[in-house]
């Protein structure tokens, strides 16, 4: 085993020392420290449950990559990372003079095969046609108003407008460039609808259920959410022996897309020691809080587990029933008097 460095020994022994030393051996230092208000809260068990990290990344609930749906050289660029969009926005527009030629031309195909359709409608009600001409007229016309309306399609196609309400987040291409089917030209989602995705192991799948809330730490946005439980794929990935998970999360500000998350899974209820993490003080490698035995504090060396939230478990150096000091008025020393607010 190694031993610890001097330094850390000396520190260690006089702490210890502090923690055991009677009032009547205290220093007389001690008996002339100035006595300081203190406000306490007495260490008890609670019952909590014992929970299991997963790591995972937020990502939008509603994301698209936009393409062109026909080939043509980009005329208008109206879109740009980080801008703010609603439904129906024109974002890009391509050159559509082409197409708009093969309109033109379906649609004078489409009047003329209209007005002939007419005019043999009124022949054959004359019965000076026969019913083969009828239908020969009806026919031409139906295919010229398929035609006319895949030429609309085509001529829309030209102008790519945002899907939904959202956020464009990144862009491939910029005027002069040719679109073509099959290449990204935008990227857009939606800020207000995030989840977090995490791979959770096999071993704690059992653990979790479609609809279980369950809590979510984003450290970059120093935010602790409830989140909703809404996929879980139920086939393992091979390599990893881990599933995907999405969790819902609710709108916060500060929250965005592609931050890294925690996802806390309950696996068995236990008993601990909780405390507010600002009772406990860092001295070097040392964890030390102070007690107040006989109106006085006593310096603890102790040591903690996990932090949930604002508090933090204690595995170890405080015992059920006593006072913990959590705040003071100024910084104390071991034995020093006190006056519990």
């Amino acid at each position: 085993m190694k031993s610890l460095p001097p330094l850390l020994l000396f520190l260690l022994a006089g702490a210890l020392a502090g923690c055991h030393r009677s009032p009547s051996a205290a220093p007389e230092a001690s008996a002339s420290l100035p006595t300081v208000a203190v406000r306490v809260q007495t260490v008890e068990r609670q019952r909590r449950w014992a929970t299991e990290e997963v790591l995972g990344t937020v990502r939008p609930r509603l994301r698209a990559v936009l393409e062109a749906r026909v080939s043509g050289r980009i005329e208008e660029m109206r879109a740009v990372p980080g801008q703010a969009v609603k439904t129906g926005d024109l974002l890009v527009r391509l050159d559509d003079r082409e197409i708009r030629a093969r309109y033109e031309q379906a649609r004078a195909l489409y009047e003329q095969a209209e007005r002939d359709f007419r005019r043999r409608e009124t022949l054959w009600r004359e019965q000076t046609i026969s019913r083969a001409e009828y239908d020969a007229a009806e026919s031409q016309l139906r295919v010229a108003t398929a035609a006319l309306q895949e030429a609309e399609t085509q001529l829309a196609h030209t102008r790519i407008v945002a899907p939904f309400d959202g956020l464009i987040t990144a862009k491939h291409a910029d005027v002069g460039d040719l679109a073509v089917p099959g290449r990204p030209l935008l990227e857009i989602e939606d800020p207000l609808a995030l989840r977090l995705e995490a791979d959770v192991p096999e071993a704690l799948l059992d653990k979790v259920r479609l609809g279980q809330r369950l809590t979510v730490h984003i450290p970059a946005a120093q935010l602790t959410l409830e989140g909703l439980v809404s996929e879980i794929t139920p086939v393992a990935d091979p390599r990893t022996r881990t599933f995907p998970v999405k969790v819902d999360l609710p709108p916060e500000a500060g929250l965005r897309s592609g931050l890294f998350g925690r996802l806390f899974v309950p696996v068995a209820e236990v008993e601990a020691i909780r405390v507010p993490a600002r009772a406990i003080h860092l001295r070097g490698q040392m964890e030390l809080a102070y007690v107040v035995h006989e109106q006085r504090a006593k310096l603890r060396l102790v040591k903690t587990g996990k932090r949930l939230g604002d508090e933090v478990e204690v595995v170890s150096g405080l015992a059920p029933g006593e006072l913990l000091v959590i705040e003071s008025e100024q910084l104390l020393r071991d034995g020093q008097p006190v006056r519990v607010q």
